[in-house]
């Protein structure tokens, strides 16, 4: 008994020194790469929930057609007049609102949804889910990453992002699961049920509902992006589509691909990656590089006392840096500016703040059509299942025809590249093109091997929100991803 409770005190020692770097590096714990690491420490506890096959599949295969409620007029109540402090100009329709996934729990998930400034009508559409598990697709996705605007320094006003992915796309962000951002249940115990499969379920009778309320979409080219936990959430939720396709009484959605960034892919390889990814950008010395491969073995449940040593060792030799991007400056000072003159060029690491701010502002929560609430970028849960690995349905998903991109930002130490190559491996896939570099704007954008049914592909100076910090070079990748080719090879 002893023993077994000396082993939890090293885990809770554990858990708290993760959870305290987030608090240095960014005065909030919500991140969602805090969260994710949180996550895969919960899986040496003896409650984890997490298996080597996802159990989901099977809930999934048992699933049947979703309920659709009435969608009259709900898309022309859910435009969006103008959000305050937009700048002028604004050449594209924009919506957001709630959906019903399950009217018996009263529970609904909050949208936004951006059309394309041209040729919308003929432009595919995205669906856009961030990760956490438990953070906001709009909060993060929408205001830090590829949405239309971002937030001034004031925390009152928004500048145009040049490379928001709406240039190409018409693009849905999804507050995913309920709880997260605006999104919300009237039966609270939802919230302690949340996990791969309800998510999965949710988001997917979202999409059934959201295609009858935007009935024009329902033939459109539909693709499925999203970055870290979303390695689960987007393989999951296409799955769910394919599945649901060959059932006739159900709305066959067009999808034609899925693409996710430093994503989750395999719980023990990535924190390989991330270890291996410290000691090779010297950030880590050698003595703990070898001791964690000498005495960590990831796929246990429990680290063994040595493993703990050399776990906080490297820790204390990583010092206050951001982990998201290993090379970027951290936030030094919280509070709002009084100007408001942002660049894209120019990633702030302290966007956060301003966007939390904007959205607890009434008149934009009234702008929004969201209810009045505190708003926060992520939401902790329990999260009540996952698999070890999502490779097993990204095979399914590739043999279904639909194409798969992976791609990496090379500076993100939360989920690195090392991680992602690591875990794609293990497929052992032919290579169709060898690895090469890719071009945005007569410079090297990144990196891109071809396998048989996969596309693997880096962005060159990115972090963890790989549109946050090379806006220009992740609308490239999108670009090519949604066209089907390979990015430009030559300068």
């Amino acid at each position: 008994m002893a023993a077994k409770m000396e082993k939890l005190a090293l885990f809770a020692w554990l858990l708290f020194s993760f959870c305290l770097l987030g608090y240095l590096s960014l005065g909030e714990a919500d991140r969602q790469g805090d969260i994710l690491f949180k996550l895969l420490m919960s899986r040496r506890s003896e409650n984890s929930h997490v298996s080597h096959s996802w159990a989901g599949l099977d809930a999934l295969n048992e699933y049947s057609s979703v309920g659709i409620e009435p969608q009259d007029g709900k898309m022309e109540s859910d435009k969006i007049d103008a959000l305050p402090g937009q700048p002028e100009g604004v050449d594209f329709d924009q919506y957001s609102g709630y959906v019903t996934v399950d009217q018996k729990a009263g529970r609904a998930l909050f949208y936004y949804f951006v059309e394309s400034p041209q040729n919308s009508s003929t432009k595919p559409l995205v669906m856009w889910l961030n990760g956490g598990p438990g953070c906001s697709s709009f909060g993060l996705g929408a205001m830090t990453e590829l949405g239309p605007f971002r937030v001034n320094s004031d925390g009152q006003t928004l500048f145009r992002n040049d490379y928001a992915w709406n240039n190409v796309a018409n693009v849905i962000f999804l507050e995913s699961p309920a709880g997260v951002g605006f999104s919300y249940s009237n039966t609270t115990s939802d919230y302690d049920k949340a996990g791969d499969t309800t998510t999965a379920i949710d988001a997917y009778t979202f999409l059934v509902n959201w295609f009858e309320r935007f009935p024009q979409y329902k033939t459109r080219d539909f693709f499925i992006a999203g970055e870290s936990y979303a390695g689960h959430y987007v393989p999951q939720l296409a799955y769910t589509i394919l599945l649901n396709n060959n059932n006739t009484n159900q709305t066959v959605i067009n999808l034609k691909g899925i693409a996710v960034g430093n994503a989750l892919l395999h719980e023990s390889i990535t924190l390989w990656g991330i270890y291996d990814n410290l000691w090779t950008h010297a950030i880590n010395s050698d003595e703990t590089y070898k001791g964690i491969h000498k005495y960590c073995d990831f796929a246990k449940d429990f680290f063994s006392e040595k493993c703990s040593d050399f776990i906080r060792q490297s820790l204390d030799e990583r010092g206050d840096i951001d982990i998201y991007n290993i090379y970027a400056p951290i936030c030094l000072d919280t509070s709002l500016k009084n100007s408001s003159n942002g660049s894209v060029h120019d990633f702030d690491p302290c966007s956060n703040y301003y966007v939390e701010n904007y959205l607890n502002i009434k008149e934009v929560q009234m702008a929004l059509h969201a209810n009045q609430i505190i708003w926060t970028h992520c939401r902790d849960y329990a999260w009540t299942d996952r698999p070890v690995t999502t490779l097993p349905i990204i095979k399914i998903i590739m043999a279904s025809g639909v194409s798969v991109w992976v791609y990496s930002g090379d500076t993100d130490g939360r989920v690195p590249v090392a991680a992602t190559r690591y875990s794609l491996n293990t497929l052992k896939l032919p290579i169709k093109a060898a690895w090469h570099a890719w071009y945005t704007n007569r410079e090297v954008g990144g990196y891109v091997v071809e396998y048989e049914g996969l596309k693997l592909a880096t962005v060159r100076g990115a972090g963890h929100l790989v549109p946050s910090y090379q806006p220009e070079r992740a609308l490239t990748l999108i670009s090519s991803f949604l066209q089907g080719t390979l990015p430009p090879s030559t300068p």
